[in-house]
């Protein structure tokens, strides 16, 4: 028997995936239910708030599985230059491995809905200030100047060749945003 707990999670994971690949708009209750496998009546029932909530509450949790992603990847190297290897090989990894239907568990949500929701908005906005706060942190433990500006550049490059490698279908894109923010990234080591 499925206990609700687990049932709140197949029905976040689930709505995170369409979401991710459909967009808020593109992404029906009824197609997070039966994507799912979900009973009818548990989507009100752990989400009062609807789909909204859902939509809220997916981010989040989509958001904090990357932000575990970008963690390890993070401890498992003190260069900043290998870690954004390892983070833009995980992110290409997962994007390939979906037929390049699933980029960013945040970007396609922002971008459909976060400019009329502003519950949506937030939640989309948190997730990328704990990305940047992360890559922060640790460029500024590696004598970085300027390390919160360096950060949202990087945070945005690597989503913008996501989005390109997305549309492409084809992950060259994202290897050049890689490339190039390798060399920004050695820069900033001899400025030092």
């Amino acid at each position: 028997m499925t206990t609700r707990g687990e049932t709140r999670s197949r029905t976040l994971r689930t709505a995170a995936a369409l979401f991710r690949a459909q967009g808020y708009h593109g992404t029906g209750l009824n197609q997070v239910l039966a994507a799912g496998g979900l009973p009818k009546g548990s989507l009100y029932f752990h989400f009062p708030g609807g789909k909204e909530q859902l939509a809220v509450e997916s981010v989040r949790q989509a958001g904090a599985d990357v932000t575990t992603g970008i963690e390890a990847a993070l401890a498992s190297t003190p260069d900043p230059a290998a870690a954004l290897d390892r983070v833009v090989e995980m992110l290409g990894e997962h994007l390939a491995a979906s037929g390049f239907r699933e980029g960013c568990p945040v970007a396609t949500v922002a971008l459909d809905a976060a400019a009329d929701n502003e519950p949506i908005r937030t939640a989309c906005a948190e997730v990328y200030a704990d990305w940047e706060a992360l890559v922060a942190a640790r460029l500024a433990a590696a004598g970085a100047a300027e390390p919160e500006e360096l950060a949202t550049v990087l945070v945005a490059a690597v989503e913008g060749g996501l989005l390109l490698a997305r549309t492409r279908r084809d992950l060259a894109p994202l290897h050049a945003v890689r490339a190039r923010l390798r060399a920004l990234l050695d820069a900033e080591r001899s400025i030092r």
